[in-house]
């Protein structure tokens, strides 16, 4: 009895002890780390779950019965990033817990997951995620592009695909890689992008001049690429995509590793190559239209809360064959091969990659600082340099065939800093100010009169944009830029072609050398342009079925060298090409309206635009000239008043859990208002369907069907008459003649498998062109020599890690 007392009385007063020990309280609040209002429903909780509480609607929370210890409190909050937090705890404790609510750290990762973070609130939008891309890894950016409602490409051939929005590309759509704008070379219709779609994270397109903060001279558009969000935590993961691919008989491999620590440190490697020999249409090899690419990058840094920053350097090689019957003899040579479409060269397979062909390197470094300021906002400063190394070769006697025709080697460095103000729930401010400079060299020891001159090239720029919200279902925005440009030139031109243009009576006071004796003058244009940009719009959503948006965006392009300065002969483009020293600035004003409505099973999007651009500049077929090189198509830069309509349509159907089908329409129509004609190159009208089966019980078993139906364009400027040598007549060049419409098939499939852990693998088919259609794109600026190209397979195997 006595035993069992003292072993009671030693259990209670050991509880009594353990009581006293741990009666401590801890206090606190959880608020916005911007403006520091309470964060409501905010869980906070020990890592073992044995304490858990919600913090009221003014933010404050209390946890009882806590022992005079150290805790690691796990806190989340809806849209915020989850943090852990050790905290001492010692009788009354009070603490005060810092969230980003607005998930800053995410303002540049367009899709994660399924989550969309727009670029604007009242522009038109659309966005590949990661998983859409990845079916692309075998091919380009402007391929992925395509798959986006209004967006269509300008192509030479199969591998220089160059992305085009609402019916404009070139210079009007500016492309941003990981927060830097691509300088690189845009202005040729042959001039790919040079980026490595593989190490993108993600792509958002902004239908227009809206995101004033990237740039005020996007008449056409801004395309955002984006580094996934990595996030802190001590892990290691990758992935490996290899790809066969049958037309073409190559193929390509992209490899990535990413390494981060819960302390924000992160790296990131990635790199592929892509090798393909010469396509082939329907009934014939397109002999000398093979490719070699290589792409790499190494992205780190450090992500924390008040600051961090980021390095990125990004190297792209390209070698791409162009289609040899595109270099033409002579007149009568091009005659017969526009007017009857058959090409004039068709040679056996080979991987070699001959003349014509171009030789591009890109380097980009970046690096990024910014810092958070509680309670007020965001700081970021960037640098960012840029070389672009550019030969292109053109179709040469003897040894000259190595000697490339163009060689330009442009550099620019690029600094510009911004801050973002949003201490207030109702009014957001963006402010930012860049500076840039640009050196383009033209080697003259190529042999042959230089295309584009040598020039020196400043920028300078500030932006101010600001969001308000009224009230609980509107949303406006507005913005205002202002952007100066001097490109100060030095340029030799023929006596011949000064006169012809009629410079000597206009611009006469820019001679600085007369070269009488060897028939040239040289001159040193200096132009200065001070453009304005301004954006204004609105965003209604009334409930989470859907949204209205209306956007005006007033937007100006300053001429970029090559519609000034070109004189002579664009190899690759395979055609001359004449510049105008009189051009000046676009002026866009364009109106767009957007409505998506989303359903339980159904929804869908409809976007009307109209653009109304004065002194657009044209790049137009005027005549033919013969060379000693052979005969080519002379097209001219001139201006006019330009108009734009268009509109955008897609939708989609979940018609069980297992089927589904998508269905997109886009058309645009331009005009030349000062003649009364069509514009040229202007997208044909397309209906895009597809129908979707997915089960995943059988791996993750999904199989898709898809139909492009594109129409003919029946809206194009006449063709030209040029000079037959041989019939010793004019005869009609039909170089402006779309081809008729067509339809095309594609397949997509895939499974998934688990390999233990966390890795898996993933097996993917698709065919293109199931039917083996013999056709020709409008856009495609082969189309004059030969047939797009026939059915391609390419089977994908990627694996996670």
């Amino acid at each position: 009895m006595k035993k069992f007392l003292f072993i009671t009385f030693y259990i209670f007063t050991g509880y009594m002890s353990f009581s006293q020990d741990c009666e401590s309280i801890l206090l606190g609040s959880v608020i916005d780390y911007h403006d520091k209002t309470p964060l409501k429903r905010a869980i906070i909780q020990t890592l073992d779950g044995s304490k858990r509480v919600i913090s009221d609607t003014n933010g404050k929370f209390k946890i009882y019965g806590l022992c005079d210890a150290t805790y690691t409190f796990e806190i989340s909050h809806p849209e915020c990033s989850t943090v852990l937090l050790n905290i001492d705890v010692s009788g009354k404790t009070e603490i005060e817990i810092k969230l980003e609510h607005h998930l800053e750290e995410l303002e540049e990762v367009e899709v994660v997951g399924e989550v969309l973070f727009d670029q604007t609130n009242s522009a038109q939008e659309a966005t590949l995620n990661t998983k859409k891309l990845e079916k692309f890894s075998a091919a380009t950016l402007g391929d992925a592009l395509k798959q986006i409602s209004g967006v269509s490409s300008l192509n030479t051939g199969a591998n220089i695909v160059k992305p085009a929005i609402h019916g404009l590309n070139g210079s009007r759509v500016l492309i941003l890689n990981d927060g830097v704008r691509m300088q690189d070379m845009e202005w040729g219709d042959e001039h790919a992008p040079n980026i490595d779609v593989n190490s993108a994270g993600s792509v958002t397109v902004v239908k227009g001049a809206s995101a004033l903060q990237y740039g005020g001279d996007a008449i056409g558009g801004v395309i955002v690429l984006a580094k996934n969000h990595i996030f802190k935590s001590d892990t290691l993961f990758g992935k490996t995509i290899v790809n066969g691919v049958f037309n073409g008989r190559g193929g390509s491999i992209n490899s990535e590793l990413t390494k981060s620590f819960e302390k924000g440190w992160f790296v990131t490697g990635q790199a592929s190559y892509r090798r393909l020999g010469d396509q082939e249409a329907p009934d014939y090899i397109l002999s000398n239209t093979g490719v070699k690419e290589f792409g790499g990058s190494v992205h780190f840094g450090k992500n924390a809360l008040e600051w961090g920053w980021d390095a990125n350097y990004t190297y792209y090689d390209a070698e791409i064959a162009i289609l040899r019957a595109s270099h033409i003899g002579n007149v009568d040579d091009l005659i017969r091969s526009i007017n009857s479409g058959e090409p004039l060269v068709i040679r056996d397979f080979t991987y070699d990659l001959g003349n014509p062909r171009q030789k591009v390197r890109h380097h980009l470094g970046k690096l990024k600082f910014y810092k958070r300021f509680e309670g007020l906002g965001k700081w970021d400063l960037q640098y960012d340099f840029q070389s672009n190394r550019r030969f292109e070769f053109d179709v040469r006697r003897g040894e000259r065939s190595d000697r490339a025709s163009i060689d330009l080697e442009l550099t620019t460095h690029t600094i510009s800093s911004n801050f973002k103000w949003d201490a207030n729930k109702k009014l957001n401010l963006h402010v930012g100010l860049l500076g840039r400079y640009q050196d383009n060299f033209a080697n003259p020891d190529t042999g042959v009169r230089r295309l584009i001159p040598d020039y020196e090239k400043y920028d300078l720029g500030g932006f101010t944009i600001a969001e308000y919200r009224l009230g609980q279902n509107w949303v406006l925005d507005g913005g205002f830029r202002y952007d100066f440009t001097q490109i100060d030139a030095k340029k030799f031109y023929r006596i011949s072609r000064w006169e012809e243009r009629g410079y000597d009576e206009d611009f006469q006071d820019l001679v600085i050398e007369d070269r009488s004796d060897i028939g040239q003058l040289l001159v040193n244009p200096v132009f200065d342009y001070h453009n304005f940009s301004a954006t204004l719009g609105a965003q209604f959503s009334k409930d989470n079925t859907g949204s209205f948006r209306f956007n005006y965006a007033l937007s100006q392009r300053a001429p970029n060298p090559a519609e000034l300065f070109s004189d002579g002969l664009h190899h690759s483009a395979a055609r001359i090409e004449l510049g105008d020293l009189r051009l000046q600035s676009e002026t866009s004003n364009k109106i767009a309206l957007t409505e998506t409505r989303d359903f339980r099973n159904w929804g869908f999007t409809v976007e009307p635009y109209a653009n109304f651009i004065n002194n657009f500049i044209i790049l137009e077929p005027t005549g033919v000239e013969f060379t000693i090189r052979g005969a080519f198509p002379v097209w001219s830069y001139r201006q006019t008043n330009a108009r734009l309509l268009g509109v955008d349509i897609s939708s989609y159907i979940n018609w069980n859990d297992f089927v589904s089908t998508n269905h997109q329409f886009a058309l645009v129509k331009g005009k030349d208002l000062d003649l009364d004609i069509p514009l040229i190159n202007i997208p044909s009208a397309n209906f895009g369907n597809s129908i979707s089966y997915k089960k995943p019980k059988w791996n993750n078993f999904q199989v898709n069907l898809r139909s492009n139906y594109v129409f003919r364009q029946n809206e194009f400027p006449p063709n030209i008459e040029v000079f037959s040598p041989d019939g010793a007549a004019d005869v009609l060049l039909e170089i402006n003649t779309p081809p008729p419409a067509y339809h095309l098939l594609g397949l997509d499939s895939q499974l998934e498998f688990s390999l233990g852990g966390k890795t898996n693998l993933t097996t993917s088919l698709t065919i293109n062109n199931i039917l083996n259609t013999n056709y020709r794109e409008y856009l495609n600026r082969q189309r004059y020599f030969a047939d797009d190209l026939g059915t391609n397979i390419i089977l994908q195997l990627k694996i996670n890690y």
